[in-house]
């Protein structure tokens, strides 16, 4: 029973990957940037949700809606600010310069404001637990809802891009910007829309982290930001179920090296199943080749 429970470990851990590399991944397609201040924005959220619980009085649910919308409103504010006057940049460096800066201002805002201190995260999440197998495998309640919650917002999100406009005016802006602006659509906005969902889904990565894991500094978004961001790469940057799938691939990944080779040793063998991966297919297992007629 050792292997199915590392096994429900893993998928559990990848679907907290997966929900942050979905952040990853509809900020690429879209806008084509890459926003490494995404992790700590998982922080940002679950320091609001810690804050208005244990200082605010506040019920759970209305602290994770307030989460929710604060995180959606922090990625807004980060994409016109830090982002979008770089948009036109000759350079992808400039960017990538600007997100790790991002990343650092708001670690080190956390710093000051909440302190170096971990701090234990309150229970918000209390589902209870499953036993199977007689008693031999149990399945705690974070967990399952965990795996549900990674499923539910991948169905919907594939869903929101397909069915809806905006969702199509996504589509339109990834796949050639000039021309869908030439077609009515309002880049801009998209662009922005496409920061607020994933900012979003960040606050809710943040609160099934800290609910697992349950203790909170403000390097907590860090490392699985980056993971995610790993697992995006892995199952095709730009892609939904890509995103979906590297994550959970991962997460098992983890879980497993851990489990049976050296914890110490786990995070490399993440980062080097990457590197064969993209060595054998270097658009991740869901990307696509899109060639550009000269």
């Amino acid at each position: 029973m050792s292997f199915l429970s590392y096994l429900k470990d893993g998928i559990s851990l990848g679907s907290i990957y997966a929900i942050i590399a979905l952040g990853y991944t509809m900020v690429y397609g879209i806008a084509k940037m890459l926003n490494f201040a995404h992790g700590d924005v998982i922080m940002v959220g679950a320091y609001v949700i810690l804050t208005a619980v244990t200082r605010g009085g506040m019920s759970p649910v209305l602290a994770v809606g307030l989460s929710v919308i604060f995180c959606t409103v922090i990625g807004v504010v980060i994409e016109k600010v830090a982002y979008s006057p770089l948009r036109k940049a000759s350079s992808n460096l400039a960017v990538l310069i600007t997100a790790i800066g991002v990343s650092y201002l708001l670690q080190n805002l956390a710093l000051l404001i909440f302190g170096a201190d971990a701090k234990s995260f309150v229970t918000v999440v209390d589902v209870p637990s499953v036993t199977l197998f007689n008693g031999e495998l149990t399945i705690k309640g974070i967990t399952i809802v965990t795996i549900l919650a990674g499923v539910v917002i991948m169905v919907g999100l594939t869903l929101f891009v397909k069915k809806t406009k905006p969702g199509r005016a996504m589509l339109a802006v990834s796949e050639d910007r000039d021309a869908a602006q030439l077609m009515g659509v309002n880049v801009n906005a998209t662009i922005s829309l496409t920061f607020a969902i994933g900012s979003g889904l960040a606050a809710i990565a943040g609160l099934l982290l800290c609910q697992t894991y349950p203790t909170l500094t403000p390097y907590t978004g860090a490392m699985p930001g980056i993971k995610a961001f790993v697992a995006a790469v892995f199952g095709g940057i730009g892609s939904i179920p890509g995103a979906m799938v590297g994550g959970i691939l991962l997460g098992v990944i983890e879980i497993f090296g851990k489990a049976y080779i050296s914890s110490q040793v786990a995070d490399a063998i993440c980062f080097a199943v990457l590197i064969v991966v993209l060595l054998v297919k270097p658009t991740g297992l869901f990307g696509k080749n899109i060639q550009e007629k000269v």
